[in-house]
């Protein structure tokens, strides 16, 4: 069968690798049937991402069906549509036995450090995969950048009556706005790209805008959003180093800033005058964890979740390696582009 590999930063090769064998104890094989295309992989495919390995088989949010399990797998059976946790934990290091399996000290990723689901079929742990059988499978592909948005979300704990302000209207920033609405909380969004806030306005129900320019006008605009206080919540999901140095000052007193996006930049802000005046928390927040998908899937069953403005670009998988470049165009109007897998 034919995967898809990313050989070095922008040079894709179709090639050819085996079928897996019968799953072993605990295992699943899986049939790919749809794989979303997220900032990790531009990242990797441009060579950015400061995570990514080569060559490499990408794709870490998969839709798939499950094809045999091996040897005590009771949650998932053949047949069964799935969206898939792509953190391989290791589940002995002092951060998967607190719990923190999201953090594991021995983390692999799905497409990331190890090969993804751009190939037909292959091989995972059964215990992470989330059934949904209501969903579809461009759905499931979707549950993981939502994962991301609902971890960042869950970090800050925003309240209703609170402001968050997400900085950055791409796939993760708008999983962010997902769950900052979920949560009751007042949200603004603020993006260098006009198209972008009017997708927000038009699609995601948002309707406090702030387009970016990189000068006072910006703090201007916040405070006047926020009546002087400026944001409880801040959340960057830009990925600059710029962006996430300037964050710090949309934050209210006593505010908590959220750094979701991945820099290889070096980060610096005023501590005095901004941090310790204003006793500002600041968090990371790194993939999410198995209750996010089981809580996403719900939320998208339930209509709490409309899935429905995001994915604006369908790709066959012959056509990615032609294709995968004219989405980093800014121009493309690319929200969510999902690759269609063979059947």
């Amino acid at each position: 069968m034919q995967a898809l590999l990313l050989e070095r930063p922008r040079e894709f090769r179709l090639i050819d690798v085996p079928e897996p064998g019968v799953p072993g104890a605990g295992e699943a094989v899986v049939r790919v049937r749809a794989v979303g295309i997220c900032g990790t992989d531009y990242g990797g495919y441009l060579g950015k991402m400061p995570f990514f390995s080569y060559p490499r088989i990408p794709g870490h949010e998969l839709g798939v069906e499950v094809v045999s399990v091996g040897e005590g797998v009771t949650g998932v059976a053949p047949g069964d549509r799935c969206c898939v946790e792509p953190y391989i934990n290791c589940q002995q290091c002092h951060s998967c036995r607190r719990g923190l399996t999201n953090c594991c000290e021995h983390h692999q990723t799905l497409g990331v450090h190890c090969d993804g689901g751009l190939r037909p079929l292959f091989t995972v742990p059964a215990r992470k995969l989330h059934p949904s059988p209501r969903l579809t499978h461009e759905q499931n592909a979707l549950v993981e950048t939502l994962a991301i948005g609902c971890h960042a979300i869950d970090r800050a704990g925003p309240k209703p009556g609170e402001t968050v302000l997400i900085i950055g209207a791409g796939p993760i920033g708008l999983s962010a706005l997902e769950f900052a609405k979920v949560s009751g909380a007042r949200v603004i969004v603020m993006d260098m790209a006009e198209s972008r806030l009017e997708f927000v306005r038009s699609s995601m129900g948002v309707t406090d805008t702030v387009l970016a320019t990189g000068t006072p006008a910006d703090a201007e605009a916040v405070a006047k959003l926020t009546d002087g206080r400026m944001a409880e919540v801040v959340v960057d999901a830009t990925g600059s180093a710029t962006s996430m140095a300037a964050a710090i000052a949309w934050c209210s007193f006593g505010g908590r800033l959220v750094y979701v996006g991945i820099t290889q930049g070096d980060v610096t802000f005023p501590h005095a005058p901004v941090m310790h005046r204003r006793e500002l928390t600041i968090l990371a927040s790194r993939n999410a964890l198995s209750r996010d998908f089981s809580r996403i899937v719900s939320l998208i069953e339930d209509g709490t979740i409309d899935t429905r403005p995001w994915i604006t670009h369908h790709i066959p998988f012959v056509d990615v390696s032609a294709r995968f470049a004219d989405l980093l165009v800014p121009t493309s109007g690319v929200i969510k582009a999902v690759i269609e897998m063979p059947t």
